[in-house]
């Protein structure tokens, strides 16, 4: 299906230039690491992770043969698990880390590649069964009481709409690896995530830190 997309859109149009994929489906109501199946988590990671790839994997090549293109995927800041679930956040932060990927891999043939994390009002944030999974959440302490009001009255989708356009025009020509977020009237970046140094010694000259040693510097 992906190839198809492609080639249709090469066919009609002479090339590819750019690549928007913004797909996703709910969790199952009350979805737990206590209760999801295989087959229901082998499917929620197929639908946000699997058909990022695929469209990816199709459209690359040939943006990589005309040496230029811009790439955008769908993630969530779900996938900080505040939301909870299991393959909703788990498939949105394997697009995070995809579209990182593809960025480094690309970047010296001038494909561009980043995440929009959008929040919006769709078929996917209304209705009684989100608002009431919304207030269980911060029920139990997972949503603050901001974040819940920001989910329960998200901006429509055109809000969301002009941090896509920017991200493919000329004008971020020179952003790629960044994941954005578009909510409302806010547009945010998350910082690249970098390693903080806990503890270090010289293995060449120092044994393995022991468990204590380990517990003492990280407590």
């Amino acid at each position: 299906m992906a190839d198809a997309l492609v080639d249709t859109c090469v066919r009609r149009f002479g090339h590819i230039d750019i690549l928007v994929n913004c797909a996703g489906t709910a969790e199952p109501a009350g979805s737990s690491i206590l209760d999801i199946t295989t087959e229901q988590f082998n499917e929620l990671i197929e639908a946000h992770l699997g058909t990022a790839f695929q469209m990816c994997r199709a459209a690359a090549p040939r943006m990589v043969q005309r040496g230029a293109g811009a790439i955008v995927n769908t993630s969530s800041f779900a996938f900080l698990g505040d939301y909870g679930g299991t393959g909703y956040p788990a498939g949105k932060g394997a697009v995070n880390g995809l579209t990182a990927a593809i960025a480094a891999e690309l970047k010296e043939h001038g494909v561009r590649a980043n995440v929009v994390c959008p929040g919006a009002k769709t078929r996917l944030s209304t209705g009684p069964d989100y608002e009431a999974h919304i207030a269980e959440l911060n029920r139990r302490g997972l949503l603050d009481e901001v974040s819940m009001q920001g989910a329960l009255d998200a901006a429509p989708p055109e809000y969301v709409a002009p941090t896509y356009a920017y991200l493919v025009s000329d004008l971020a020509k020179d952003v790629t690896g960044q994941i954005f977020i578009a909510a409302g009237g806010f547009i945010g970046k998350f910082d690249r995530q970098t390693p903080a140094i806990v503890a270090y010694r010289d293995h060449h000259d120092s044994p393995p830190w022991s468990i204590d040693e380990i517990s003492a510097q990280v407590g």
